[in-house]
């Protein structure tokens, strides 16, 4: 175990970097605040290089990263602050290797996000995809980063259960295309189906989009079927979360 206690500290410092997409992008890491996160991260084999616990976080889980055999320093209340996001720190951060990869098997059911911004969207739709025991995730250009904070402690070690994929959505669909899986689309518009006339199948890509905009033109246009969630109230639309969650388990 080793110790820093200046909130200053170069590594402490270089530590912060991470809560900007640039820096996760450059050095291949992320953190992961919260021991159920950490947990989750264990259990699923992730690289966990380091971790990182305050006094509180020592007391309980110090036991835990050792069994686990894990590399720690024990850091003060104020560096702890400066590398968590959240107003209250949980105790305990962990900096992860990223995995980006790509799918060699396009089967199954799977989800393709269109540029959706907000991060506790991304985070609630790829928990309800893991519930909902989707296949897999492709996050499109747009769409927000997997590894910032707000869209991992949405996710609750959803990430860890699926896999998630980033791409261009106009290269990943004809991959679905090309095993006759239907890809369904997400549109109001006179061509467009209720969800409900559509029967569940065992391979499908449902593509969610925009929370303003929707999914763009030029994706619809590649779809087999575009799909709808009736209004019956007055109010204009769905939050995107909320209609993925009734899709999903709609096509499931």
């Amino acid at each position: 175990m080793k110790e820093i206690r200046a909130a200053k500290n170069n590594k402490i410092k270089e530590l912060k970097k991470l809560q900007q997409r640039k820096y996760r992008s450059q050095s291949e890491v992320y953190l992961l605040e919260g021991f159920h996160l950490v947990e989750e991260a264990a259990k699923a084999n992730a690289e966990i290089k380091e971790v990182y616990l305050d006094e509180r976080g020592l007391q309980l889980w110090q036991e835990w990263v050792e069994r686990c055999q894990l590399d720690y320093y024990l850091l003060s209340d104020e560096a702890m602050k400066a590398i968590s996001e959240l107003p209250t720190p949980q105790g305990i951060v962990a900096l992860i290797k990223k995995v980006d990869a790509q799918p060699v098997d396009f089967s199954g059911k799977w989800l393709l996000l269109d540029n959706i911004q907000d991060p506790g969207n991304v985070g609630t739709i790829v928990r309800t995809a893991d519930a909902a025991g989707f296949d897999g995730i492709f996050l499109g250009i747009g769409t927000a980063d997997r590894y910032s904070g707000k869209v991992l402690r949405s996710m609750q070690g959803s990430q860890f259960h699926l896999p998630i994929f980033n791409g261009d959505l106009n290269e990943t669909i004809p991959e679905f295309k090309k095993i006759h899986s239907k890809v369904y689309g997400t549109k109001v518009d006179e061509t467009a189906l209720s969800y409900t006339q559509v029967e569940s199948s065992p391979s499908f890509a449902l593509i969610l989009g925009n929370e303003g905009q929707g999914v763009a033109e030029e994706i619809l246009q590649m779809t087999d079927q575009n799909l709808y969630i009736p209004i019956y109230g007055a109010a204009e639309s769905l939050n995107v979360g909320v209609a993925a969650g009734i899709l999903m388990y709609a096509l499931v």
